[in-house]
């Protein structure tokens, strides 16, 4: 039997067209050609999209539910993104706005290996909110990266990564910028006690990525992050599955231009392809969004489904260590805060403004 996924857009049309509107739309994501034309009677019942449901959304607009057939999508996750949203994604009045995939097809994809337990376990955090910092800016030498990353680890942050700008750059090439580093985090960790983890940015194409990665597991770095969208989704999903001893943080770059939810891209589908830990634009700073979408975005990172590993939240995007009580009320002790240029603001003052921050995470009461 053909298991259909079931995708939902939020589609602009007047009432009076939309039943038409939505036979197209998935005529469009399934077979891209005119019915009558088909000869096939299994492509007829098995392959081609059907309307499953149709609903007014407001201000013009309205929710249609297209079944597509997964035998078109398999376990390739680069399909499953062309499959959802493709060609229709060239139409400016649509937007890919949830997936529901069979409970089979997600164990195909298998999601993430490690999850929010995974990050407790590295760092040794079973039960708060775990901090995060970003280095930049890009352009810095390796050892000038090294040394802000030591200032950090000695200020208690659970875990340092590259920014996204950082790659395997000149001023500081991948081979070299990720071992110093990384031996800064053990120089910080054997004078504290504790533990905070490095993840280096993965660049370029495949086989670039897998070198990256083979270099980190020399220097004793057991985590990285890569931007899906920049990267291509069936890349980061084959990463994920050739290194099952590594955690995979998603980075959000160039998911605006989707037009796709984002509790639906960077809560499910990056978790989907494996995300560990999903890195997103919190409210209330540089990006815009609301606080229903990134309440809406950690609870599809975090909800129970169909039998996935978790994907650790982590809000960033021009925080700061007096919005600490406010996110972790909203976000709960499964989340991961990030703060960067705030922090790299204080100068002379990094140890110290790290440990404050450190410090206001773990007085928290959970409980509340």
């Amino acid at each position: 039997m053909n298991r259909r996924i079931e995708v939902t857009y939020v589609v602009r049309c007047p009432a009076a067209e939309i039943d038409s509107r939505a036979t197209a739309l998935a005529i469009e994501q399934s077979v891209e050609m005119p019915l009558s034309a088909i000869t096939d009677s299994a492509v007829l019942e098995e392959i081609v999209g059907r309307v499953e449901r149709i609903a007014p959304a407001g201000d013009g607009c309205f929710t249609v539910t297209i079944g597509l057939a997964d035998a078109t999508i398999g376990t390739d996750a680069g399909q499953l993104l062309s499959m959802l949203f493709g060609n229709s994604s060239l139409h400016d009045d649509v937007v890919l706005s949830d997936v529901d995939v069979p409970a089979a097809t997600a164990a195909a994809f298998g999601g993430p290996h490690h999850g929010i337990a995974g990050f407790r376990e590295r760092i040794g955090a079973p039960g708060r909110a775990l901090t995060a910092t970003t280095l930049k800016p890009q352009g810095l030498s390796a050892r000038a990266l090294a040394a802000l990353a030591e200032q950090f680890a000695e200020g208690g942050i659970d875990l340092i990564k590259d920014d996204h700008g950082i790659a395997d750059q000149p001023a500081a090439p991948f081979a070299e910028r990720v071992p110093r580093i990384a031996e800064s985090m053990r120089a910080a960790g054997s004078r504290s006690g504790r533990t905070t983890l490095y993840v280096p940015n993965l660049s370029g194409d495949l086989d670039r990525m897998r070198t990256q990665v083979a270099c980190a597991r020399a220097a004793g770095v057991r985590a990285v992050m890569v931007a899906p969208m920049v990267a291509g989704f069936a890349t980061v999903h084959t990463l994920v599955a050739e290194c099952p001893d590594i955690l995979f943080v998603a980075h959000p770059a160039l998911g605006g231009a989707s037009r796709i939810a984002p509790p639906l891209l960077f809560g499910k589908l990056f978790r989907l392809i494996g995300a560990d830990a999903v890195v997103y634009p919190n409210y209330g700073g540089r990006f815009g969004w609301t606080a229903e979408t990134c309440r809406a975005l950690a609870a599809a990172a975090r909800t129970p489904w169909h039998g996935l590993a978790p994907s650790l939240p982590v809000p960033a995007g021009g925080m700061t260590r007096a919005r600490v009580p406010e996110l972790l009320e909203v976000y709960g002790a499964d989340t991961m805060l990030l703060i960067g240029g705030a922090l790299l603001d204080t100068k002379d003052d990094l140890v110290a403004a790290t440990a404050d921050l450190v410090a206001a995470v773990h007085r928290h009461d959970y409980m509340k």
